[in-house]
């Protein structure tokens, strides 16, 4: 595999994941993308421990998924995830699903998301140890 982000995910497609078509169903993909989004956030102390304790939380505000192979039950998936950019309120981050030892992957997936006060429900900017350790990792 030529992709050398860090492994966010990695699991298995179960029947119960499967549609009419016999392949994985959309929502399925958006929650593995999801589990994969809050390894990569605590890869730079977004975690939730730090969201309890202050009070804040992260929402996604535009989200891009685009599918190129089925995904069967029984295969093997690992998610890898990049942080493009962090601004002072938000940051957009990229993962790539792929099936074990196969170069392109199954589907890829671009967020924005937001750092929000979750009493005020506004915009909040990330404090500068986050920041730092972001910015170590782009």
């Amino acid at each position: 595999m030529t992709d050398k982000h860090p492994i966010t995910y990695q699991g298995a497609v179960y029947p119960w994941h499967c549609d009419h078509m016999g392949h994985m169903n959309v929502m399925w993909y958006v929650g593995k993308f999801d589990e994969a989004t809050w390894h990569l956030f605590a890869s730079f102390g977004l975690n939730s421990d730090y969201l309890r304790d202050n009070k804040l939380g992260m929402a996604a505000v535009e989200q891009h998924i685009t599918y190129h192979a089925e995904l069967l039950p029984g295969d093997l998936l690992v998610i890898r995830s990049h942080l493009i950019e962090i601004k002072e309120k938000s940051l957009r981050f990229s993962h790539r699903m792929y099936k074990p030892n196969f170069d392109q992957p199954a589907a890829t997936c671009e967020i924005t998301a937001v750092h929000i006060d979750m009493a005020a429900r506004k915009a909040h900017a990330f404090d500068n140890e986050i920041m730092a350790l972001a910015k170590g990792i782009i």
